[in-house]
């Protein structure tokens, strides 16, 4: 990936808009504040230019199948155009969500986050009971929800629909930490994007507002979640649809099929220039 053209490429855009930065150390910070009994209300607040981030809806806290808190009012901040030094971009087309840098991609076990983590292309998760340990943060963004996603409010995002699942806590016990979880869909995009902490709910709050939309660069798609045998044509066709050219390379693999994709890079969620070429690796 020519990381620095993206660069340029955002750059230029946050040239013609003057806008304010992103609070992505509130959130790196929210995911050190545990178990704090408070919600948070976000609103959406766009730009004209070809990135732009999104405050989705409202959040909601529950304590034992008690009655939801008080909602606080409706509060709203103006995004940033340029990709900060200290964050980084996944993407499904052109959306993406920005993270920290020092955050992992699909720490799981079992499909539980084990540190924070943005979550991409997955793949097949084993099952075992595993509690998520208090304090981590993941950010899930795929092409389709992963779980049942039921939207509280719809809401308009630079003149694009999106949806609004609003955040609930589970309540926590002697062996559970409280855990938080809201979602947002953008049907037009085909893109969801799901946050969940053991830290508190602002966190889930904090992170739904880093989804930017990105003209000039499109994430590279998945293939583990196509299918566990995605062919060399099937792949292919994928990069095509979101104007991806593809190489191929060929490495023995046993006990994979022949021809399946084992590998791409740059890895599925990186934000690359439009028209750019990935490498696909496939089973020899």
């Amino acid at each position: 990936m020519n990381e620095s053209k993206l660069s340029e490429l955002l750059e230029q855009a946050g040239e013609r808009t003057a806008v304010n930065p992103p609070p992505i150390d509130a959130m790196r910070s929210g995911a050190t504040r545990r178990r704090r009994r408070r919600t948070a209300v976000w609103s959406a607040a766009g730009t004209a230019v070809a990135v732009a981030a999104v405050i989705g809806g409202s959040t909601a806290l529950t304590n034992n199948g008690a009655s939801p808190l008080e909602q606080p009012p409706v509060a709203g901040r103006t995004p940033t155009a340029t990709v900060p030094d200290d964050v980084r971009l996944v993407g499904v087309g052109h959306t993406a969500v920005a993270v920290p840098k020092d955050w992992a991609t699909n720490q799981l076990r079992c499909g539980t986050p084990t540190k924070n983590t943005v979550i991409v292309d997955p793949g097949p998760q084993g099952y075992c009971f595993l509690q998520q340990a208090a304090g981590i943060v993941s950010v899930q963004i795929g092409s389709k929800p992963a779980v049942e996603f039921k939207a509280d409010e719809t809401f308009q995002l630079n003149g694009v629909e999106a949806q609004r699942q609003r955040t609930v806590c589970t309540a926590s016990d002697a062996d559970r930490p409280t855990t938080c979880a809201g979602a947002v869909l953008i049907p037009s995009r085909n893109v969801w994007v799901r946050a969940v902490s053991s830290a508190d709910a602002e966190a889930v709050g904090k992170a739904l507002e880093q989804i930017w939309f990105i003209q000039d660069a499109t994430g590279v798609p998945g293939f583990q979640s196509l299918d566990l045998d995605t062919s060399k044509a099937d792949y292919a066709q994928e990069l095509g649809k979101v104007g991806l050219q593809a190489e191929f390379a060929t490495k023995q693999e046993p006990g994979v099929p022949k021809g399946s994709v084992i590998a791409v890079s740059p890895r599925p969620g990186t934000m690359v220039p439009n028209g750019s070429t990935v490498t696909v690796t496939l089973a020899g």
